[in-house]
């Protein structure tokens, strides 16, 4: 069996755009589960509102498509329920850090064993190109048409902020570390994050000077900054330039965690 049997065949094609980085994170996610060993029956796949949830529609197996924010309300039920299912949460910028926020901080402070897999495109991709709670500053969007002013959240830091057990950062170009990330998160008990910061040709690129996919794909690799090069810049004294944000793995660690079998 291949990660592509985890597919619905029946739901191809696709709705998401054309350059479109959620199918990149989708394919390292199922990867992920399938190197696991994990049975379709024993696995479930949760997900909220927007572009990035619609990915466990495409998967064979049982999913939840819920409502706006709300995806770790219900993974949290199913995992209470049946603390032998595995369950894996999609989730967008928006969708977990603007309406569905409060749930993200409870489930990361309960360090529910789930597993949480955050297409973060910086805006919302399917309601209109508004600005999320992770919109970079002097970016434009559909409500900020003059640049971003307020300070995005780094959703990593409230993660491990708030209790998570397994944290880690990538972005769509870094797809052998992104599905390696993913692994991690699967095998770690307790509440997991996985951040993928991926490209959004139609409302965010178009808006922001990405004449191109490519275009788009080489800024989140040429502003992705190593977790252990930024620790060394800062142990020497260096400034960290603008705009570069840090991946790579940011938290591991072994907190007790609700929800794991006996």
């Amino acid at each position: 069996m291949s990660f592509e049997d985890w597919y619905r065949q029946d739901r191809l094609p696709h709705i998401f755009c054309a350059g479109c980085g959620n199918g990149t994170v989708i394919n390292c996610t199922l990867a992920a589960v399938e190197q696991m060993g994990w049975k379709q029956e024993e696995t479930i796949f949760v997900s909220g509102i927007g572009c990035s949830s619609r990915a466990s529609g495409y998967i064979l197996a049982d999913s939840l498509h819920t409502t706006h924010g709300r995806a770790l309300a219900f993974a949290t039920g199913v995992k209470m329920a049946n603390k032998g299912l595995h369950v894996v949460v999609f989730t967008g910028d928006g969708d977990l850090a603007a309406i569905g926020g409060n749930h993200f901080i409870h489930a990361c402070r309960r360090n529910i064993d789930l597993t949480v897999v955050c297409m973060n495109n910086q805006i919302y991709g399917m309601t209109g190109g508004q600005g999320s709670p992770t919109t970079p500053l002097g970016c434009l969007s559909s409500t900020t048409p003059y640049g971003c002013a307020e300070p995005p959240f780094d959703l990593c830091e409230l993660a491990a902020a708030a209790g998570a057990n397994y944290v880690s950062r990538w972005t769509s170009y870094h797809v052998k570390e992104l599905e390696k990330a993913v692994k991690a998160g699967l095998e770690t008990p307790g509440f997991s994050f996985i951040e993928a910061l991926v490209q959004c040709p139609t409302a965010f690129g178009r808006r922001n000077k990405f004449k191109q996919v490519a275009d788009h794909v080489e800024h989140l690799r040429s502003h992705s900054l190593l977790k252990a090069k930024r620790d060394r810049m800062i142990e020497n004294g260096e400034q960290i330039p603008a705009g570069m944000f840090v991946v790579g793995e940011l938290t591991r660690r072994n907190r007790p965690a609700m929800g794991v079998k006996p």
